[in-house]
C-alpha cells in the first residue's frame, strides 16, 4: 500500500508506461483515424478544410500522413519524436478548425491525443522503442 501513495519511480516504470502510452495512442490513432482516411481516400479529401489554399486533396494527404504513417512510427517507436510533430499539428487544427476549441464536447478526442503526443514529445519514446535501442 506505501508503493501506491510513493512519489519515487523506477526508470524501468517509466519506460513501460511510455511503451504503453505510444502504443495506446499509435494504435487507437492508426485504426481509428488513418486507416479509415486511408481507405476512403475521396471521402476525406471532401470533408478535409481548405487550409492555406493547399486544395483539399493536399491536406487530406497531409493529414494521412501523419494519423496513418505517423501513427505506425509512433507504434515502432522510430523517429518517435520527429513523428509526433505532425500528429500535435493534425490535432491541433482538428481542436481549432474542426472542433471549435469545444474541449469539453466535440473536441475532447482531439484534445486528448494532442495531450498524449505532446506528452511523448517532451519525455521521448523510452528504451522499449526502436529509437531507445538504437541509443538515441
Amino acid at each position: 500500500m506505501k508503493k501506491l501513495f510513493s512519489s519515487k519511480y523506477s526508470a524501468n516504470a517509466v519506460n513501460a508506461a511510455m511503451l504503453v502510452l505510444r502504443l495506446g495512442l499509435g494504435i487507437l490513432m492508426l485504426v481509428g483515424h488513418g486507416f479509415q482516411k486511408i481507405t476512403h481516400f475521396s471521402v476525406t479529401a471532401q470533408h478535409v478544410p481548405n487550409l492555406l489554399g493547399m486544395g483539399t486533396t493536399v491536406n487530406a494527404s497531409l493529414i494521412i500522413f501523419a494519423e496513418f504513417f505517423c501513427s505506425l512510427f509512433l507504434i515502432l517507436g522510430l523517429f518517435t519524436r520527429f513523428a509526433c510533430i505532425p500528429l500535435i499539428i493534425a490535432m491541433s487544427v482538428a481542436l481549432y478548425k474542426v472542433n471549435h476549441l469545444d474541449f469539453f464536447g466535440q473536441g475532447h478526442a482531439a484534445a486528448l491525443y494532442l495531450t498524449g503526443f505532446v506528452a511523448i514529445l517532451l519525455i521521448g519514446p523510452g528504451k522499449v522503442s526502436v529509437d531507445g535501442m538504437m541509443g538515441k
